[in-house]
């Protein structure tokens, strides 16, 4: 059988996909015996809860990917609304030192846990898939925090503010 694959606008099919309002994550990586890494990412999905499963993708050219194969671990920050800064200077290309000047403590592994985010999630690689030009990463949570308080979110291009949390 033989089927066209069909062709769209690169632009185009991003902003379609960027209808879709997300948290924003800085994910994180790296410690001593590497270099500290962190990307920001809004392909952050929760999976499972038992066992506490985690997913997001990395763009294989990434030039970050070596590190979080090496540690085969990652943290997850979700960013709270007043760190619009963070997500900004980890999606940056310009920026060759990611971490200069942003507060961190070592977590798990001495991964790069960021200071004052909604929530941190230390997770360990369970699996890695290549899925188009995507690299797919699975990690079992092995450590979390997190505290009520405005979650930062993006949508259509544009940073959005969410709403206050109540407990259930």
């Amino acid at each position: 059988m033989n089927t066209k694959k069909p062709v769209f606008d690169p632009r185009d099919l991003r902003n379609a996909f960027g209808s879709f309002g997300t948290g924003v994550t800085v994910v994180t990586s790296g410690n001593a015996q590497t270099r500290l890494v962190g990307v920001t990412a809004n392909s952050f999905s929760s999976v499972s809860l038992d066992p506490p499963i985690v997913l997001w993708s990395l763009v294989k050219g990434s030039p970050s990917l070596d590190v979080f194969d090496q540690t085969e671990r990652f943290v997850i920050n979700i960013l709270s609304l007043d760190q619009v800064h963070l997500s900004k200077r980890f999606s940056s290309t310009a920026v060759t030192n990611k971490f200069e000047g942003v507060d961190y403590t070592p977590g798990l592994g001495g991964l790069p846990v960021l200071a004052d985010c909604v929530a941190t999630l230390e997770c360990k690689t369970t699996e890695r898939l290549v899925v188009g030009d995507h690299i797919l990463f699975l990690g079992l949570v092995e450590q979390y925090a997190y505290e009520r308080k405005p979650t930062l979110l993006f949508c259509q291009g544009s940073y959005l503010q969410g709403a206050e949390c109540s407990v259930a």
